[in-house]
């Protein structure tokens, strides 16, 4: 689904990318890891267009990344903290996004209704807690039915229901055939979602494989434990699937 070739990014003297080469599977839950500083956040801006590699490819579903924003028609993109305009609801954010995009569909609002919104989708998003945010933050990333999920610590915010819901529905979505990207400091959280890991470190990727693979690989019994094993050094490179 994604393929990262050779792929470099550096701001000024600082190297954050360095030829990386890795590959996200089709269909399959990814959990994107790796310490502080080891290049997530950049391949993630990278991927969304929200910059630009200085050397290498980057291509989804087989279209290179060359500067056309067409390719994001087919993304969801989930941040940590979305910077809301305040005094819109969420209904009126969906509308004004339907337009941009200038779908002719209804969107999706199922996960909405799972969530139990109600009302407070047609609240000023300003007064909502940061936890029904969080679920508006959900509901858009999924509203235009993506074939590609990027989310980034997506139930960070959400109470113990609501992370339950949202975890069941990103299987409904992989089961449908819907590619997933994840990054999460909970590492309980990817146990449970994630069947393949690609490990960053020093902007190279270290380790990607499954997840059976890498606890197998390092002799752990969780991949919470697995990935701490990466994280200590030296740290383990190898390749697997």
């Amino acid at each position: 689904m994604i393929t990262f070739e050779a792929v470099r990014k550096h701001y000024g003297r600082r190297r954050v990318l360095d030829a990386l080469t890795a590959e996200v599977p089709a269909g399959r839950i990814t959990a994107l890891v790796g310490p502080n500083g080891s290049g997530k956040t950049t391949l993630i801006k990278l991927l969304l267009g929200l910059a630009h590699p200085d050397g290498g490819t980057i291509a989804v579903a087989g279209h290179r990344l060359d500067g056309s924003p067409e390719y994001r028609r087919d993304i969801g993109w989930m941040p940590q903290i979305a910077a809301f305009p305040a005094r819109q609801s969420g209904r009126e954010l969906l509308a004004a996004l339907s337009r941009l995009r200038r779908e002719t569909t209804e969107p999706d609002l199922s996960l909405a209704e799972d969530f139990g919104l109600g009302d407070a989708f047609d609240r000023p998003l300003g007064v909502l807690s940061g936890g029904t945010r969080q679920k508006v933050n959900a509901v858009l990333a999924l509203a235009f039915r993506p074939r590609l999920l990027v989310l980034d610590e997506p139930t960070a915010g959400l109470d113990p229901l609501a992370a339950r819901v949202f975890k069941d529905r990103l299987a409904e979505e992989r089961a449908r055939g819907v590619t997933v990207l994840i990054t999460s400091h909970v590492l309980p959280e990817l146990e449970e979602l994630a069947d393949h890991v690609l490990f960053l470190s020093d902007g190279n990727a270290a380790w990607q494989g499954s997840a059976d693979a890498l606890k197998r690989s390092t002799g752990a019994a969780t991949l919470e434990r697995a990935v701490a094993a990466l994280l200590a050094p030296p740290v383990v490179r190898a390749v697997a699937s």
